[in-house]
């Protein structure tokens, strides 16, 4: 499992003064550019070498609780599932233990005319074993 911590500024708030709700995507894009820079995956190389990059099919997203201005967050991602060309993702917004958020998001890898193309056998070896559920 890979963490990423996020903290809560005044510009991710709404009137409110809790997290709006789209920067919660924003918060587990940057946790998964994270996640493969920790692999060792250099995205813009991917794009420069092979033309390929990931981009977002489906998300499924919780809105448990909120978040506020100055809240030091957390964002656990894990593998879930890893087809041809495809990556499922469990992402969950913490704090300290509590659940604010979660999310199951599925990647594809496209080409530079946008079609699904298979996952680099290097990428398969680094990102390794899916976990069998999301929780």
């Amino acid at each position: 499992m890979h963490h990423f911590p996020i903290r809560v500024y005044y510009e991710d708030t709404d009137l409110a003064g809790i997290v709006y709700y789209a920067n919660y995507l924003k918060f587990i894009e940057r946790a998964r550019s994270e996640w493969l820079r920790d692999m060792g995956i250099d995205q813009s190389a991917l794009k420069r070498d092979a033309g390929l990059v990931f981009v977002v099919r489906r998300v499924e997203a919780d809105y448990l609780a909120p978040a506020r201005f100055d809240d030091l967050l957390t964002v656990q991602s894990r593998l879930h599932e890893l087809g041809n060309a495809r990556i499922t993702m469990c992402q969950k917004v913490m704090r300290q233990d509590r659940v604010l958020f979660s999310a199951v998001v599925t990647l594809v890898c496209i080409n530079d005319a946008g079609r699904p193309v298979r996952l680099p056998a290097e990428l398969v070896r680094l990102m390794g074993d899916a976990s069998p559920a999301c929780n």
